[in-house]
């Protein structure tokens, strides 16, 4: 295995030395390994004693580079990761040059990443009862640093004896697949790439390792870190709920989109609409997971998308490969009893004309246009909007797909402004059982949101839910009534004969 063994250091001159010799031979000699040191711009020898020890240890692969500017404990981290996948390493190891944490049980550190048990090895000084204090850490970091890590647990849902840790082994490829350069340059670095790895669902294990603190500095301000850890752990919970996004939590690939069933949705309330042996039209089907619930219908089911036909997920009667912005609906796919727009209108390009062209394709027939989207009066996007925040996501209200907002004001004036009959509306609660599961929580939360839909849904409703109905536009009319008009003359001329 390629291992880095990185050491971060500021002002360790009397310490960097020491650590160099501590690193067992057998890691030296197991491993295709190479040391790197980066000191940050320290304030005082650390450059030049680390040179000096590499000049003296020519039988140690040891590189030893300066950071012209001081870039901070995790801006510092951000070069040493980028060194270990720039130049194909398996693992990297961190270490701090003030020797606080022990080279001694590197192999531990290092042996689950070689066995492909984890992605990240964390050292903990908590897991020996007692270890962290008999080794000198004072009362009151001891103290914080379990607080700390128990509120972090309960916000992160995990169950991880210590948070604060700096001796950590990462797996390279684990590394390149989360967007590290995204976090803080300072202490708060650590935290925000636990958190990453949890988001990702990367394996992580603890080790025990002893617990030293002899004279080095201290460079963190408790109060402060503890503070910003809290928020970040807190936003990192939002962000997996879809209610709050930040780039550096964003480890996942696109959002799959999932039906949401079991509870009161957009999905549940179109599908319970439609009466059994209907004609169904979904205009943005996707995969076709609401027609192929419709199918248990026994509906007559037709799609229209841009997603290749072998990507559907079911069999449809008739499927029509169209771009929705270049309003060429086709002419036949609307023969239909119903017509379904389920989270699709804010997506288009100019959906008033979308909504024309629609009531055109149409023709005489006037079917139930089932429309669902996103309320942006919903009272989170306000409070958000009161705080100075328009926080866009990969979903939600503020997808980054959705193009046009509406509230039930301007959706209704949309319709009727285009030509349609508004038949029905309501208001959907947001998808608690989605964002947190479903269990008695999610439930309650969702009971609580239909409660105050009823008191009001412009405030309180997550979604907008509207039945329309097309009216036929003057050119079909007109044409409707040359040709009966036509039909009563050859009927006159019948009966008089």
């Amino acid at each position: 295995m390629k291992l880095l063994i990185f050491i971060v250091a500021y002002n360790a001159e009397k310490h960097i030395s020491k650590v160099l010799q501590r690193i067992p031979k057998t890691i030296l000699d197991t491993y295709d390994y190479e040391i790197l040191i980066i000191d940050d711009s320290s304030k005082d020898k650390t450059f030049d004693v680390a040179k000096n020890f590499q000049s003296t240890h020519s039988d140690i692969n040891l590189k030893v580079l300066y950071n012209p500017i001081n870039q901070g404990y995790g801006g510092n981290q951000k070069l040493g990761y980028h060194y270990a996948i720039k130049n194909g390493f398996d693992a990297v190891v961190l270490l701090h040059g003030d020797g606080q944490y022990a080279p001694e049980i590197m192999q531990d550190m290092v042996s689950p990443i070689e066995k492909g048990e984890a992605e990240l090895v964390m050292g903990s000084r908590m897991i020996i009862k007692g270890g962290a204090l008999k080794g000198g850490m004072p009362l009151y970091k001891f103290v914080g640093n379990k607080v700390l890590t128990t509120i972090q647990n309960k916000i992160l849902k995990t169950n991880l004896t210590e948070f604060h840790s700096g001796y950590r082994a990462f797996s390279v490829k684990a590394l390149a697949d989360i967007p590290f350069e995204r976090n803080t340059n300072g202490f708060d670095f650590d935290t925000l790439i636990i958190i990453q790895f949890i988001l990702k669902q990367f394996n992580i294990k603890e080790i025990p390792i002893p617990t030293h603190y002899g004279d080095e500095i201290c460079h963190v301000n408790g109060f402060e870190y503890a503070w910003q850890v809290s928020i970040f752990s807190l936003k990192s919970r939002l962000h997996k709920m879809g209610i709050f996004y930040q780039r550096s939590f964003d480890v996942h690939n696109e959002p799959k989109y999932d039906l949401k069933m079991g509870y009161t949705s957009s999905h549940t309330l179109a599908i319970n609409h439609i009466k059994p042996e209907s004609k169904v039209l979904d205009i943005g089907c996707g995969n076709g997971s609401v027609l192929k619930a419709l199918q248990e219908k026994s509906c007559k089911i037709s799609g229209i998308d841009l997603l290749p036909e072998e990507q559907l997920i079911t069999t449809l009667d008739k499927y029509h490969l169209c771009n929705l912005d270049e309003l060429n609906l086709p002419k036949d796919a609307f023969e239909v009893d119903y017509i379904l727009f389920l989270d699709v209108l804010e997506k288009l390009k100019e959906p008033e004309k979308f909504m024309d062209h629609l009531r055109e394709r149409c023709q005489l027939n006037q079917p139930s246009v089932i429309i669902t989207t996103p309320n942006i009066g919903f009272f989170i996007s306000r409070l958000q909007l009161l705080l100075g925040n328009f926080n866009y996501n990969k979903r939600g209200i503020l997808d980054f797909t959705h193009r046009r907002l509406f509230t039930f004001n301007s959706l209704k004036k949309l319709c009727k402004q285009s030509g349609y009959i508004i038949k029905k509306s309501k208001g959907i609660p947001a998808p608690f059982p989605k964002a947190i599961k479903n269990n008695f929580f999610s439930r309650l939360l969702l009971g609580i949101n239909k409660l105050l839909i009823n008191i009001s849904k412009r405030l309180f409703a997550y979604q907008i839910y509207i039945e329309v109905s097309p009216t036929p536009v003057v050119t079909h009319l007109m044409e409707h009534s040359i040709d009966k008009s036509a039909k009563r003359k050859v009927e006159k001329v019948a009966e008089t004969s």
